[in-house]
């Protein structure tokens, strides 16, 4: 009787104990998913607000660009990017800090840089159409390398744009600064043909007349000064194309009609000291020929 006793006491106990680990188990477990949900709520929340903190730093960037502090905006704008370049706005980013360099610092190295990687790690961002005219801007205005520059122009040139008789001026005038005075000639060729309507067409055809003088071929320079005289004679490259017949007139020992056109000048050529010692020097020459006589 005992040993049944016993037992009922051994097998009530057991029972018990089992109850009491099934309320523990749900417990442990309820603390585990609710850990989770903490997690996963904390981490979507972090999340949501790191992008309004971020855009927080990017208008700080700004508002330092706009009072002065150009190192401070850069500095700020590059740790930015370093810290978070899949940030939403991380080629805005890398605009302006290449802007801040290239325009208010003159770091054109260091800005050359920043709009290489915008182009390369952002290629379809709305901002590098914009990085790639500053990149030519830099190679041709700030680094001096014209050969750079014109690769560059030809590759935005590859689209159509508003701008695109200017970025083809900006190709003939770089063959231009290289001497490559034939290229130059063809490249404003093309913008005329290209964009006959382009308010650049009267400085072009000056160019033109140029790149011919500047080779010596002074029958063809003379031709096409007296072309810009006759389709634009109230842009302000008339005056300059009459001086530069003016002068192929005198190379050609055209002398009297070389003075003609410098005394018509008087008054109304811009540089008028330069115009005075020309007129005096064709005067001079006319004299000697007299008396050579």
């Amino acid at each position: 009787m005992k040993e049944v006793q016993k037992l009922q006491k051994q097998l009530l106990m057991e029972e018990l104990q089992r109850q009491g680990k099934a309320p523990k188990k749900r417990l442990w477990l309820f603390l585990g998913l609710t850990l989770v949900v903490l997690i996963s709520a904390g981490s979507l929340w972090y999340h949501v607000t790191l992008q309004t903190r971020l855009e927080e730093t990017f208008q700080d960037g700004l508002a330092l660009r706009q009072a002065g502090k150009y190192s401070e905006a850069v500095e700020l704008l590059v740790k930015l990017y370093d810290e978070y370049p899949d940030f939403e706005r991380a080629p805005q980013v890398l605009f302006q800090t290449a802007e801040l360099q290239d325009l208010y610092l003159g770091h054109y190295s260091e800005a050359l840089l920043t709009y290489l990687l915008l182009e390369r790690h952002f290629p379809g961002a709305e901002e590098v159409l914009s990085a790639r005219q500053q990149v030519a801007v830099l190679y041709k205005y700030r680094l001096n390398d014209c050969g750079q520059a014109i690769a560059v122009y030809q590759k935005i040139l590859g689209q159509p744009g508003p701008e695109n008789d200017q970025l083809q001026y900006e190709v003939a005038d770089c063959y231009f600064r290289l001497n490559n005075f034939a290229q130059a000639r063809i490249e404003f060729e093309s913008l005329i043909k290209n964009y006959p309507h382009s308010a650049l067409v009267a400085e072009v055809l000056y160019r033109i007349a140029m790149t011919y003088a500047l080779e010596s071929k002074l029958p063809e320079a003379a031709g096409a000064y007296r072309l810009v005289i006759e389709r634009w004679a109230e842009s302000p490259y008339a005056l300059e194309a009459s001086f530069g017949l003016a002068t192929v007139l005198e190379e050609q020992e055209e002398l009297l009609e070389a003075l003609k056109i410098l005394e018509e000048l008087s008054g109304i050529y811009p540089k008028q000291g330069i115009l005075e010692r020309k007129t005096i020097q064709v005067r001079e020459r006319i004299e000697k020929k007299k008396k050579a006589i």
